[in-house]
């Protein structure tokens, strides 16, 4: 059976997890804590049950041969023989695994239970049971590798969208090469309804994009001449020219995969423990086993060794902790696996537990709630100034920067004059810019920044709703542009779902405190703080996690390092932006849209849920059944479901989720 074969290095009651580790970092295809599986794909699904196919018809046989259609022949040597073949197909692999785990120093695995009590059933002549538990086990693995394959496959088919071949253009001649071999600075073209291969900008003046396999979202995106195109984005109705700008292995696609994979290496705390506690579980259950066998006999008056073998045996088969150790990990894969699917990336099943537990969600103004996309309103200038130069000179000192402001500035003045010469350029947290021209200081930012160069003004910037870019020059105010930003279609819509789940919703921003309330006005929040510097904002989060309640923040991931690092869980969006952001944030949402924190906390939440029904389930049957089972009141047939069946209920419980709208 190619389910459970020799290069297996795992075992579900303990498993050698630096090669586990090291699996994970090489993107292989095992699965957590169980690798019984491996390309299930790459064979028909009747060559993988051919072995138990077998086992069945003639376990089917022989019991006919016993109870309903009795044969003379069908006895003595000749009936230990034929059950002996039944077994062999179904439990030779399992004896040989048990040998391999043994030799690895994982003796108490559950190949070790199986092939005990299999065995020790033969050995007191009860052949159907000890044939009927090593096939519905053997059933039983299939299933669950299946299972997880057909898990593994989901995310991977929806992640890794990139074709295989793409066409360049060399010496004005289209040409089709293998995507991976394609060098930096090649020009791709791309045709209506093709997908792209390797990440670039477009050359083009402008190409619509479906945008769904690193979004989840299928509406298309309108990108402008010299805007970022991604791998795995598709082309819509026009021949587009991208410049690739990305190595293939480098593109933001193959992060996320990357990202998403390695996340099965980051545990929860419930798989944590469910794992340690079947380390230790197991091991004490075959003493117990040993003791249901062999105390009785100093107690029993009419003590039988075969009647308490048996026992021993039936409580051998139902201890086996399968059901927790696959169904667990496969649960918060499904999870990752479902947030993956809605454009959430979670990295790792611990944040999925994190994000179950949230009670505040602090967010960043520009860029959760508001698109960051700022338009200049209004240019007021003291007239004793050139307005002309000061722009230019404004333009230059923001192209040093890459915030959103500065290309509000720059798309409202133009190109950057290239006589223009600053030194000692300089950003100061939480106000703005300062560089020397001429010999001269140039202040650029928040009216914070003239307050901390006691520049004196007369503007009553409190008063005015907008966000304000207040210039200095010669240690002279100047006046302040005026630009605005735009609330996202759906930020209403994501305070009220968190609303709904009970979440307290604060708002943070480094913004002046009108438009910060203006924002939180329209939206419905209370919290609104604004004109915060960075350990401002680490203040009021601070304050939330004193009260012992837990935080998530959302930002960029990058300029609120020190919140993101300080809150319980981090979330950063638009992840798709930044390399940076995808390193620091905890859970990424990559389409920008706020109404997705709710969603992560959804799966979140359902996740959570379904693996602690399957420990439920799993403990309250397995429990009933080994007391039965010890008190002689239970058979290997129901110690098989006890076992086998538990953990397929469990393994169809966690995969759900994956086929659940969110």
């Amino acid at each position: 059976m190619k389910i459970l074969q020799k290069n297996n290095q795992h075992s579900c009651c303990g498993q050698d997890e630096d090669s586990h580790k090291e699996s994970n970092k090489n993107h292989s295809e095992a699965h957590d804590g169980h690798d019984h599986n491996h390309d299930i794909g790459d064979e028909s699904l009747w060559i993988i049950f051919l072995p138990a196919i077998v086992s069945l018809i003639l376990l089917a046989t022989a019991i006919v041969f016993d109870n309903f259609w009795t044969q003379s022949w069908f006895q003595g040597y000749v009936r230990v023989i034929w059950y002996v073949i039944a077994y062999i197909p179904v439990g030779l692999p399992v004896l040989k695994e048990s040998i391999d785990s043994a030799r690895k120093g994982d003796v108490f695995s559950e190949f070790l239970l199986m092939s005990i009590a299999t065995i020790g059933a033969f050995a007191i002549g009860e052949y159907p049971e000890g044939v009927a538990v090593m096939l519905f086990y053997a059933v039983g693995e299939i299933f669950q590798g299946i299972a997880v394959q057909r898990a593994k496959k989901d995310i991977k088919s929806l992640l890794d969208q990139r074709p295989d071949e793409v066409t360049i253009i060399e010496n004005e001649t289209a040409k089709i090469v293998k995507a991976a071999l394609v060098n930096i600075g090649s020009i791709i073209q791309l045709k209506a309804g093709e997908k792209l291969g390797l990440d670039g900008i477009l050359l083009s003046d402008s190409a619509s994009f479906n945008t769904a396999a690193l979004t989840g979202e299928s509406v298309p995106e309108t990108k402008k001449k010299n805007a970022t195109v991604l791998a795995g984005m598709i082309n819509g109705n026009t021949v587009a020219l991208v410049e690739v700008t990305t190595a293939y292995e480098d593109s933001k696609l193959s992060k996320i995969l990357e990202m998403v994979q390695d996340a099965t290496s980051k545990k929860a705390p419930t798989e944590l423990f469910i794992r340690k506690f079947a380390n230790v579980y197991t091991p004490i259950v075959v003493f117990l086993a040993i003791g249901i066998c062999l105390i009785p006999m100093f107690f029993v008056s009419n003590y039988i060794f075969s009647d308490w073998l048996y026992r021993a045996l039936v409580f051998l088969v139902i201890s086996c902790p399968c059901a927790l150790v696959i169904s667990i990990p496969l649960g918060y894969f499904g999870g990752i696996g479902a947030a993956s699917k809605n454009g959430i990336l979670f990295k790792g099943s611990n944040f999925l537990d994190l994000m179950a537990t949230i009670q505040n969600v602090v967010m960043d103004k520009t860029g959760t709630l508001t698109e960051g996309v700022f338009k200049v309103q209004e240019i007021v200038l003291d007239s004793a100034f050139d307005q002309n130069e000061i722009l230019q000179l404004v333009n230059a000192l923001e192209s040093q920067s890459s915030h959103p402001i500065a290309t509000a500035i720059h798309e409202k003045v133009g190109a950057v004059d290239p006589a223009i010469k600053m030194t000692d350029v300089e950003e100061i947290p939480g106000h703005g810019l300062r560089a020397l021209v001429n010999g001269k200081e140039l202040l650029v930012g928040n009216f914070k920044l003239m307050e901390k160069f006691e520049i004196h003004h007369k503007i009553v910037h409190e008063t005015i709703v907008n966000t304000l870019i207040a210039i200095a020059y010669n240690n002279q105010f100047v006046g302040y542009i005026t630009i605005a930003d735009v609330i996202k279609t759906d930020a209403a819509l994501a305070i009220t779902k968190l609303k709904n789940l009970g979440i307290s919703i604060t708002m943070l921003s480094g913004d002046k405190n009108t438009v910060v309330q203006d924002v939180a006005n329209k939206l419905g929040i209370t919290n609104a703080y604004g004109g915060l510097l960075p350990e401002g904002k680490v203040e009021k989060v601070n304050e939330l996690l004193a009260r012992k309640q837990t935080v998530a923040f959302v930002g960029d991931g990058v300029n609120d390092a020190p919140v993101v690092a300080l809150s319980t869980v981090g979330i950063a969006m638009g992840g798709l932006g930044s390399d940076a952001t995808i390193e620091t944030a905890d859970v990424v949402i990559q389409d920008d849209k706020p109404s997705k924190i709710a969603t992560a906390i959804v799966i979140a939440k359902q996740t959570k849920k379904i693996v602690w029904q399957n420990i439920t389930m799993a403990f309250v049957v397995k429990a009933a059944v080994l007391i039965l089972g010890a008190g002689g009141l239970a058979t290997m047939w129901e110690a098989v479901f006890a076992d086998v069946g538990v953990a397929l209920l469990a393994i169809l419980n966690a995969v759900r989720i994956q086929r659940m709208k969110f």
